[in-house]
């Protein structure tokens, strides 16, 4: 399997943001738990973060017809972006969703996804583990 994984903005500043809400773990920390998830899982994997919304429509382009299936953390594009929506849409690509942080015990306006619409299943408020159990749940559900 051919996975891509997507972060949204400020995914990358894990470890440094807001610990009490998304923990002390590095974005380094991170991508080394999903290497090590899809190595142990025969899972080829492409780790993508942006902070900017058009290179993450563009990433999510190109994993047409080149990818299996994608987790993404929109982050807060979540609640805003009909694009990635769109693109999700577009591609048709197994994708699921993964919070950090649980989403809907925090503001309303956070308890909106987009991204939502499009994935076979959302990981809301697992921490990191969130990632692993996507990755997971994609394996049985491509096989």
């Amino acid at each position: 399997m051919k996975l891509l994984v997507i972060n949204g903005p400020n995914i990358n500043m894990l470890g440094i943001r807001e610990k009490d809400i998304y923990g002390s773990t590095s974005y380094e920390s991170l991508l080394e738990i999903i290497q090590n998830t899809c190595a142990e899982n025969d899972i080829e994997a492409e780790c993508f973060q942006s902070n900017h919304e058009g290179a993450i429509v563009d990433k999510i382009q190109e994993a047409y017809g080149a990818k299996d299936a994608i987790v993404i953390n929109p982050a807060a594009y979540t609640h805003t972006s009909v694009a990635i929506l769109d693109a999700l849409k577009a591609v048709g690509i197994p994708a699921v969703e993964v919070h950090i942080s649980n989403v809907y015990g925090r503001e309303e306006f956070r308890h909106h996804s987009y991204a939502k619409m499009a994935c076979v299943k959302s990981f809301v408020g697992l921490g990191l583990d969130g990632y692993r159990q996507a990755i997971l749940y994609l394996k049985q559900h491509i096989a």
